[in-house]
């Protein structure tokens, strides 16, 4: 794809996510010839062309019909010092910006990936926007090695060898921010230890055997589909970020369908979904590292069809700060959802049952301390729509936390529900 297209696609994203505004935000994209593509200035990033992208050339020749972005300087300065950034994000995402006006810079390790994908944090003062000077403080920082950088006052800007790595980064990042900052409404954050996120990833690096040769008759097909779909939307509605989530569904018997590790989740195509088949993984492929669990759930649950593992900033509030998620908040929640149990991080680790045995008690959702919820159900809208209930409800929850004491549905009102809904 052309650096017009890929800047186009991505800035479009991050507008629709609300993560940028009509006319905040840059990005860049140094080519092999070092002409460096960058998006204009003053030009509607709602509805930004191919055609508004400005290339700078290496001799500082300007092609194109606009000025390029006011903050153009420090794209060129993190380039410049930096031959392994291809493509830079810069914007004003609401939980980044708190934390820069705060003066403050986010941990990472406030969930199991991000510490890995953002890597640590650098900081730059404050200097005038557009200026030279501030292009010299950030690339000064991004000297350091730092690909992520928070600007004093001013918003975040990270890097990447290309601008899907950059947007996972920044999407991460700004999910991290935005999870420690629903959390502390609610309780004390709990951080993992770099131990323990070295354990997360050292215990995923075994993988199922591959297939010799896959089938891939028309009910798989549909299958692969249906998977991209939700994945997508989950994208579109905040529900899971590039960077983390899996969604699996049963194909036949206990054989099943999961995404994949390592492609992120905006991007995912038919073909990156892989085929578990007697055990096996596609071959080529790898599948989800958690795709042992996914299998060990089929296995002994027939009556579940469709697995989700992902992210929601809310929920994840209370994963960050391990509380527990009472869903006795009205009755739609609890008949969708019933209790939702909290297990301790690395409950999820290969070969470990806890989950797997939590689940027999009947509950479709379960929240992983500093990690993910497992969400599960019978047909894969079914799970999608137990998700988007979970979060709808977190989100309630940690938005009632600032108007007065909460008022759950009480014990007799829990029997009467379930008396009519559960019976």
């Amino acid at each position: 794809m052309h650096p017009s297209d890929q800047i186009t696609t991505v800035i479009r994203r991050i507008y629709e996510r609300s993560l940028t505004t009509t006319s905040g935000g840059n990005l860049s994209i140094i080519d092999e010839s070092g002409d460096i593509w960058v998006t204009p200035a003053a030009v509607d990033k709602g509805s930004l062309t191919s055609a508004d992208i400005m290339q700078v050339k290496r001799d500082g020749t300007m092609i194109g019909k606009h000025k390029p972005s006011s903050e153009y300087p420090f794209h060129k300065a993190i380039f410049e010092s930096r031959s392994d950034i291809k493509a830079i994000i810069h914007a004003h995402p609401p939980a980044l910006v708190s934390f820069s006006i705060a003066h403050q810079i986010p941990n990472p390790n406030v969930i199991s990936q991000a510490k890995h994908i953002c890597g640590p944090i650098g900081y730059a003062t404050y200097e005038v926007p557009g200026s030279q000077a501030l292009g010299k403080r950030i690339g000064e920082e991004f000297k350091k090695g730092y690909n992520a950088v928070i600007l004093e006052n001013h918003g975040t800007v990270v890097g990447g060898k290309d601008i899907n790595e950059a947007f996972q980064r920044f999407e991460t990042l700004e999910f991290s921010a935005r999870a420690i900052i629903y959390g502390q409404k609610i309780g004390d954050i709990k951080y993992l230890t770099d131990e323990q996120i070295e354990q997360y990833e050292q215990q995923f690096l075994e993988l199922l055997p591959e297939q010799t040769a896959a089938a891939y008759p028309s009910d798989e097909r549909k299958i692969r589909t249906e998977i991209c779909d939700i994945v997508h939307r989950a994208c579109r509605q905040g529900l899971m970020v590039s960077s983390y989530g899996t969604v699996s569904v049963r194909w036949r018997d206990n054989d099943f369908l999961i995404t994949p590790t390592n492609v992120a989740r905006w991007n995912m195509d038919l073909q990156d979904i892989v085929q578990i088949k007697d055990g096996k993984r596609e071959k080529g492929k790898t599948p989800s590292r958690v795709a042992w669990l996914h299998q060990e759930i089929y296995n002994r649950y027939p009556h579940i069809n469709s697995i989700i593992l992902t992210q929601p900033p809310y929920l994840m509030a209370f994963g960050a700060t391990h509380k527990v998620l009472d869903v006795r908040t009205i009755p739609e929640s609890w008949i969708f959802l019933q209790d939702v149990p909290l297990m301790p991080f690395g409950s999820h680790f290969r070969g470990k049952t806890e989950i797997v045995e939590k689940l027999a008690e009947g509950m479709p959702a379960i929240i992983i301390e500093n990690d993910s919820v497992l969400v599960t159900g019978d047909k894969l809208l079914q799970t999608f729509d137990r998700l988007e209930v979970a979060e709808f409800s977190a989100q309630s929850l940690v938005l009632a936390s600032s108007i007065g004491q909460l008022h759950p549905i009480n014990a007799q009102q829990i029997e009467d529900l379930r008396e009519v809904f559960l019976k």
